[in-house]
């Protein structure tokens, strides 16, 4: 059976010596977030994800969520409930939430390391609190006072879960279809009528209230998305001294039946005059919603991280162990009857891309999560417009990269594991179910791709792009001519200025013709993906370096990571060259078929 153990030193390594923390320190967030207690949350979170949530994860996958029809309810698998009360006994929900309403405040890259090991221990569980979390970013953003206090206290606490209900039959990623109706009642409440489909913990029996997050039209709205508006339309309602009420007219009418992440309630949902409440204003509840989604996208990637992580570990794991032919420049083990297969270059390609990719991607999220935490809470306005504009360009980046990183790594730790890995009792075929469905929800990648080309290259008359190459140029400028750290600093300027050259060529595509965009979005994603991974290996190189040179360095860990940098460059980086190449070819080949020549019959 597979196992899981939290990178608890490279973690450390991340916070203490490659991030810089620095601008953070007069933040609010910061008062108590010392190494200590940055250390100590990361031990925490690594045992609850070890011992209490990893152990249930092939019992979620084999248990499945039930539904009763009599009730309407959903039950979870033996061991979900017992965690969970677990979890937010210790304080995990509030972790990095407003102490006004019974958080601890901690700085939201702290929870960043937490949503990795949750998810990759058990991405089924993780989707209760994680969507909860999301739920409280909105109602904290756009809520009334009122809605604050009557809401926010026990969603911090865990009693109360929340969803966010966007999806309907006929539409998905274009809302503007939605047909989900919202009546004033004329007492400033609304009647929710309509049906939502796919929603992820939409009723589950974890919580005594399930706080949804619905997307609905006014009477006379404008057609589209201009005309959508937010309403928090709880399980029970929710009396104005916060004492929970009746049952609202809200109910789950089944379970979809999925690939992977089965103990992850997926729901249909049935409004039938449902009272609900106005989030924010009239018509702009896409607007308010986006900050859930955009909050999801982020930890969607982060839950792509932990997933590829998990089965990188397993993958290594077998391939110290697992006996199978010689090396080829002769026998490693000749006392054995065959060497471990871990000698063999192939395996050592596998397991080195997995490695690079998850210690690559790590640093990503968490370097973002600076800026996250700069972008909210910093005084000075011009910081946090500079911090927002990298995180609005790395969410898109982040989410679809991530996730494409999580399913080829599964992928390739199945492949490690050759045909044990096929078999159920392993437990890595479950890694690639359940991952894949990452690259799918909260908008599919190729959505992300389009946002990134169609929205973010432009944004702001560029400075959010540009965002990025200013912290790029800060990088190689602390570098400077140190020759030794020539070897990574070299190709990541290449690298830089390809990324400088195409996105300038790209522009100019897209203004002749647009569907040059949508033609060259996939690709340049992934090109700019691997540029910023060029970025952080950089840095993770430079401070393993500085690290070493003082004599404080932990030899084997940084030579470690040195090593893997030296892959990622040499290896992986120059995927940039032929994706540029598939860029510049442009839309024509793409679209030369009429569409009835695809189809079959």
């Amino acid at each position: 059976m597979p196992t899981y153990s939290a990178p608890l030193e490279d973690f450390r390594f991340l916070y203490h010596e490659y991030l810089d923390l620095e601008p953070c320190k007069p933040l609010a967030t910061m008062a108590d977030a010392s190494p200590d207690v940055i250390d100590a949350v990361l031990d925490e979170a690594a045992r609850l994800a070890q011992e209490v949530l990893q152990p249930i994860n092939a019992v979620g996958d084999l248990e499945g969520c039930r539904y009763e029809a009599s009730d309407a309810s959903v039950v979870l698998p033996e061991g979900f409930r017992t965690a969970y009360e677990q979890y937010i006994g210790n304080g995990w929900t509030g972790l990095t939430t407003d102490p006004e309403y019974g958080g601890q405040g901690l700085p939201s890259f702290v929870g960043l390391a937490l949503s990795e090991m949750i998810n990759a221990a058990n991405p089924s569980f993780s989707a209760y609190p994680g969507l909860t979390h999301g739920a409280y970013e909105v109602l904290h953003a756009y809520g009334t006072d009122q809605q604050k206090r009557r809401f926010l206290p026990p969603m911090v606490e865990g009693r109360w879960s929340g969803t966010m209900n966007l999806t309907e039959p006929q539409c998905g990623t274009d809302l503007g279809l939605i047909r989900t109706k919202a009546e004033p009642t004329g007492d400033g409440r609304y009647r929710i009528t309509g049906t939502k489909i796919w929603i992820s913990a939409g009723e589950h029996d974890l919580c005594d209230n399930i706080v949804h997050l619905v997307l609905a039209r006014l009477p006379d709205a404008p057609s589209g998305t201009r005309g959508i508006s937010l309403f928090v339309v709880p399980k029970f309602q929710v009396d104005t001294d916060g004492s929970v009420g009746e049952r609202n007219a809200v109910k789950c009418m089944g379970l979809d039946h999925k690939m992977g992440m089965k103990a992850s309630a997926t729901c249909e949902m049935q409004y039938d005059g449902a009272i609900g409440e106005l989030v924010g204003e009239e018509n702009r509840g896409l607007a308010a919603m986006f900050t859930m989604m955009n909050a999801a996208r982020l930890v969607t990637g982060i839950q792509g991280l932990g997933m590829a992580d998990v089965a990188q570990q397993n993958a290594q794991r077998f391939a110290l162990d697992r006996l199978q032919g010689r090396s080829l420049d002769g026998p490693k083990h000749p006392d054995k009857s065959a060497d471990p297969i871990i000698v063999h270059p192939d395996v050592r390609r596998m397991l080195m891309i997995g490695k690079a990719s998850v210690e690559g991607a790590r640093a990503l999220g968490l370097y973002t999560g600076v800026q996250m935490e700069l972008e909210h809470h910093h005084p000075e306005a011009e910081v946090r417009e500079n911090a927002g504009h990298w995180v609005a360009l790395m969410t898109p980046i982040i989410k679809a990269y991530f996730t494409d990183i999580g399913s080829e790594v599964s992928n390739l730790a199945m492949q490690v594991h050759g045909g044990a890995g096929y078999i159920v009792d392993t437990g890595v075929e479950q890694f690639v179910r359940d991952v894949r469905i990452t690259q799918i929800y909260e908008g599919t990648n190729g959505v992300q791709a389009l946002d990134l080309v169609g929205r973010k290259l432009i944004a702001h008359e560029g400075r959010t792009l540009a965002a990025f190459f200013q912290h790029a140029s800060r990088l190689l400028d602390s570098i400077g001519d140190d020759a030794d750290m020539a070897e990574f600093s070299r190709p990541f300027a290449e690298a830089l200025q390809r990324l400088q050259e195409t996105s300038k060529w790209l522009y100019g595509e897209m203004a002749r013709d647009p569907l040059e965009a949508g033609a060259a979005s996939s690709d340049y994603l992934r090109l700019f993906a691997l540029t910023a991974m060029a970025f952080v290996w950089t840095g993770q190189a430079h401070a393993a370096r500085r690290a070493l040179e003082g004599g404080r360095g932990r030899a084997r860990f940084h030579d470690e990571k040195l090593a893997t940098a030296r892959f990622f460059f040499a290896r992986m980086l120059p995927d940039t060259v032929a994706l540029d190449a598939k860029i510049r070819a442009g839309a024509a080949t793409l679209m030369a078929l009429d569409a009835e020549q695809f189809r079959a019959d």
